[in-house]
């Protein structure tokens, strides 16, 4: 079961057809579930995030083999992904990807984590990275199998 929990909802309709697109493809491989969480947007950063935190761990367990996604994180090629995701998938049967909002994640959240990923140095749009994500992930069961 792959698991994705995002800041922030979807508005543009070519991003939903993308995700359902992915979501269709990845449905052959395993369960998805995309959890949105309202993006705070507050003025303050520390509240901001604090919010959106306890929001997050609402749908946290113990189980669970938490991935954030972050600009500082280890980068990953494609393949390297699948590897790491294969062997998680072993091990762990609950896979959480968590995408941050406007100011990024939490301490909390982040110390939560085993492994802290970044596609990029650069940042993206959240809805666009949100299919990033989703292509990666499709894009690693393909290579599994």
């Amino acid at each position: 079961m792959i698991k994705i929990i995002c800041v922030g909802k979807i508005k543009e309709d070519y991003f939903r057809d993308a995700i359902d697109e992915y979501k269709k493809r990845l449905s052959k491989y395993t369960d998805l579930e995309i959890i949105e969480v309202p993006d705070e947007g507050l003025t303050d950063i520390k509240t901001s995030l604090k919010k959106e935190s306890e929001k997050i761990l609402k749908y946290l367990n113990t189980k669970d083999y938490i991935i954030t996604m972050e600009i500082e994180g280890k980068q990953l090629s494609s393949t390297e992904f699948a590897e790491k995701l294969n062997q998680i998938q072993i091990e762990n049967s609950n896979i959480v990807f968590i995408i941050g909002g406007s100011y990024g994640l939490s301490d909390e959240i982040k110390q939560m984590s085993r492994l802290h990923l970044s596609f990029s140095k650069m940042t993206f749009p959240h809805q666009l990275f949100r299919v990033l994500l989703l292509e990666q992930i499709y894009r690693s069961f393909k290579i599994m199998n």
